[in-house]
């Protein structure tokens, strides 16, 4: 009998937390979790943003070397370019203002700092333009011309039609960045698959404050300049051997 009574009120515990804990899950967060996935087809994986280079170059080659690129790309770069802008993408996007969105594409495009760097960024954007019209996205048709020029400008566009908060938004770009240029060391290092997650999340760490940072950028403040990433990217595009892309 007790035994019969503890599992009915066990039973009826657990029923009330899923049923609670479903409740409090946004449907944004899942939206962004999909957004970030490494399994999401636009080609991340195939590129390495001079890295494989700089492997080669003796410049990486340990997990410690890999932080420490991956930090000051995190910083020099992506919080004072690519997440500024992203953020003011999504804000155009919002207010359905084209010729604002197109203005950040180019102002983005501009900063990328080599040709293969350029390449990768439209040729990612083509792939997420792709995919918002197999999401039905509204107006992916026709904004379609304009979000094929920028990954990032898809990434945005979607996160706005799908009600992701910025910074949340921000946050899952900069991730999936680390999280595709940490398997990237994994193989061109190598790295084993332990120091690879330990340098992931010591990066992820770092995230929230170069979200901070950007979002407190004025428009005018937005640029970035790497000369390391320029070399290895550029060094790269004529590498003999190569696992990535160019």
């Amino acid at each position: 009998m007790a035994a019969a009574m503890g599992t009915g009120t066990d039973t009826g515990t657990t029923d009330r937390v899923m049923t609670d804990t479903a409740s409090r899950v946004p449907p944004a967060l899942l939206r962004l979790m999909q957004l970030v996935s490494p399994s999401l087809p636009v080609g991340a994986f195939t590129y390495s943003q001079g890295l494989e280079w700089a492997v080669e170059a003796g410049w990486i080659g340990d997990a410690d070397d890999t932080e420490r690129w991956l930090s000051d790309e995190l910083w020099a770069t992506l919080a004072h370019l690519d997440l500024p802008v992203a953020a003011r993408m999504m804000a155009s996007v919002a207010a359905g203002d084209r010729d604002a969105l197109a203005h950040w594409v180019d102002l983005l495009l501009a900063g990328r700092e080599s040709a293969e760097l350029r390449a990768e960024e439209r040729q990612r954007g083509r792939a997420m333009a792709d995919l918002l019209r197999v999401w039905d996205l509204p107006g992916n048709t026709e904004w379609r011309l304009l979000l094929a020029q920028s990954q990032t400008a898809g990434f945005a566009f979607a996160a706005e039609r799908w009600h992701i908060p910025v910074a949340d938004a921000l946050g899952g770009l900069a991730f999936a960045w680390a999280e595709n240029l940490v398997l990237a060391a994994v193989k061109a290092v190598p790295l084993g698959q332990s120091d690879g997650q330990r340098a992931l999340a010591r990066i992820a760490a770092q995230v929230p404050g170069a979200v901070a940072l950007a979002l407190a950028l004025a428009d005018d403040d937005i640029g970035a300049a790497s000369p390391a990433l320029a070399i290895a990217s550029a060094r790269h595009e004529r590498q003999y051997t190569r696992l990535f892309r160019s």
